[in-house]
């Protein structure tokens, strides 16, 4: 069996892969692809898998522009943190999913509706992804409800509303919950803009904001804001003059 994981976060990817391995007894053949566009290349050059795991927001883009630039009749389980609002949609489309973090059981039962999936796609009927990418893309606010974090030798998820800010120090990312604890996400500022959607502001090129960690805010030097938080934490955060304006038209949306 020919499978193909697309997933940007290595250690979820090999942890997937080595997971799948150990539940499929015949021979398999797995291959990782990290992106939008490096999935795109592939598939444009390489013969159909029999089946793909695949997360939907990746680093680059969602997911579902890989399939809609190269239609492919093969069967997809998705590995998502989305809420469940659109996960009858995935069910409508004859596509399935597990929900992040997955579990050896919730991979177990995604592998045996792959028969199930198989059949649907027997026909060489593509599936129409267009439409559950607009309804991701329309609803921005509720992109995800966890962000994954390493933690020892464990991936663990942390709610959204738990997470005061994220803050880039000597190029590494960090998570601060509204507890006071610290974690470490392996995904940059522009991602998490991204996937955190409107709850969080991007105050500057080190920090990306929670609406509920802010206090107030008062005016600092040259023009800019500066933010009086609800947690300890020793460094000032600030707005630049330039998005001061659009920060607090953000704010008023509370």
């Amino acid at each position: 069996m020919n499978i193909v994981i697309i997933e940007d976060e290595r250690i979820v990817a090999e942890d997937l892969e080595k997971s799948i391995t150990q539940l499929i007894k015949e021979p398999v053949d797995i291959v990782q692809l990290r992106s939008v566009k490096e999935s795109v290349a592939y598939f444009k050059s390489a013969p159909a898998p029999d089946m793909i795991f695949s997360d939907i927001q990746l680093g680059d883009g969602l997911s579902f522009e890989i399939f809609i630039a190269v239609p492919l009749a093969v069967p997809v389980i998705f590995c998502t943190a989305y809420d469940e609002y659109a996960l009858d949609a995935f069910k409508a489309n004859g596509i399935d999913y597990i929900l992040k973090p997955f579990t050896t059981q919730t991979l177990e039962r995604a592998l045996n509706k792959y028969e199930q999936l198989k059949q649907l796609f027997a026909v060489n009927e593509v599936q129409s992804y267009s439409n559950l990418m607009q309804l991701l893309a329309g609803r921005e606010t509720s992109k995800t409800s966890s962000i994954l974090v390493y933690y020892q030798d464990k991936i663990m998820p942390i709610k959204l509303d738990d997470i005061a800010l994220f803050h880039l120090e000597n190029d590494i990312i960090h998570l601060l919950t509204f507890s006071g604890k610290t974690y470490y996400p392996n995904k940059n500022l522009d991602e998490l803009e991204k996937l955190t959607g409107d709850h969080f502001f991007r105050a500057n090129r080190q920090f990306l904001v929670c609406r509920k960690a802010i206090i107030d805010v008062s005016s600092f030097f040259s023009r800019k804001l500066s933010l009086n938080l609800s947690i300890a934490f020793n460094e000032r955060v600030t707005v630049s003059k330039g998005k001061a304006p659009m920060f607090l038209e953000w704010l008023t949306k509370a």
